[in-house]
């Protein structure tokens, strides 16, 4: 049987056409695509600001800039998610205070939050994973409390919602990534959103183009740009960002193949779940997701091994996922003395599996369906 794998790249037919049109100007970023792309991520999120960049990660590190993170200061960061979510804060001298998750929805556990606050604590960054909001409204309550900023990490989360707003655009910063496993996708890229205070769209800008002006010797506001503050180089070039644009224009389009696709593990694993063979994903009532991931949670790490090793054997790619951050090396050297077990974290980390997703996916969604119960009802 032909190989199924867990990700392939969609392409809308437009890519090329738009990145040979990217090649009669400048490539190096921040021209006619940049802006372009802007417009579509605004459009789409119905922000007020946003700013493209060369990677998620890269976005998270703009947002600590203009939070001024310093050394000493603490950010709490889920210990589920990946390495970027605390190394952009890290970078700063940050002190990164690990909490759990939630096993229900695999978000941060809001209720573990308060217990880690103190007065050197700066920011909450909570990740939407698999695309499924968190508990904002919650959790925006608890921030205003004690006076702390909220930043979104929704790199997995471009189209999805929260009672009806995009995911990125509630708390004080959204980050988006455009990575190449992402559903919208560029090879590498990201996005800012600046959502409470506008006055720090320029300074984003100038961040983003090593500290300098640039931005507005481009717009025309000045007749020459210099080093105004610290940054680095973080603009998107026009290449990826016109194979962006195609990504962005065809944004919905793309997430109704992935939702069909979901839907269909969704209905066809309801009975396996049914019989207490594993656990599916749980989708709150506020939440309007974009199927980023489709996941079962097995009943020990032993079964999930089993059961990845029997998809391989038939020639189906799926994968675990996220190493707990608080349990690495890097973790216990730097960040806390004593580190909570995270009891949740480690329980789901040992349990996932991500099964195949990708929306031009046609006899291979059946396929998986079939084998998964083979070894279920075997």
């Amino acid at each position: 049987m032909k190989k199924i794998d867990f990700n392939k790249p969609y392409l809308t037919g437009l890519e090329f056409k738009y990145i040979k049109d990217s090649t009669k100007n400048l490539l190096s970023g921040n021209g006619n695509y940049t802006k372009k792309c802007e417009t579509e991520i605004k459009k789409i999120c119905k922000s007020e600001d946003a700013l493209l960049t060369n990677s998620c990660t890269s976005s998270l590190e703009i947002i600590a800039h203009l939070m001024n993170i310093s050394p000493g200061d603490e950010i709490i960061v889920p210990s589920y998610t990946f390495v970027s979510t605390a190394n952009a804060f890290l970078l700063r001298g940050a002190k990164i205070v690990f909490v759990d998750i939630d096993l229900k929805t695999l978000n941060i556990d809001i209720n573990s939050i308060e217990k880690e606050i103190t007065k050197k604590t700066k920011g909450i960054v909570v990740v939407h994973y698999a695309g499924v909001s968190c508990d904002m409204k919650k959790l925006i309550e608890l921030a205003n409390q004690y006076s702390l900023l909220v930043i979104e990490d929704s790199a997995q989360a471009m189209c999805s919602t929260y009672k009806g707003k995009h995911c990125g655009t509630i708390g004080d910063f959204g980050a988006i990534s455009f990575h190449a496993t992402k559903n919208i996708n560029c090879g590498e890229g990201g996005a800012v959103l600046i959502n409470k205070n506008p006055k720090l769209f320029e300074r984003a800008e100038i961040i983003r183009e090593k500290g300098t002006n640039r931005s507005n010797f481009i717009k025309g506001k000045i007749n020459k740009y210099t080093w105004v503050d610290i940054g680095s180089s973080y603009v998107n070039s026009e290449l990826n960002s016109a194979y962006l644009l195609a990504q962005l224009q065809n944004a919905k389009k793309i997430t109704s193949k992935r939702m069909k696709i979901w839907n269909k593990y969704h209905t066809e694993f309801l009975e396996l779940e049914k019989k207490e063979c594993f656990k599916r994903p749980s989708i709150p009532n506020d939440c309007s997701h974009n199927a980023h991931i489709y996941y079962i949670l097995t009943k020990s790490k032993i079964e999930r091994t089993n059961l990845i090793n029997f998809l391989l054997e038939k020639n189906i790619e799926a994968t675990f996922h996220y190493l707990p951050l608080h349990l690495s090396k890097l973790a216990k050297k730097f960040f806390q003395k004593k580190i909570s077990k995270l009891l949740n974290t480690i329980s789901v980390s040992e349990r996932i599996v991500r099964l195949p997703l990708w929306p031009h996916m046609t006899y291979e969604n059946e396929l998986v369906i079939k084998y998964i119960k083979k070894f279920y009802n075997k």
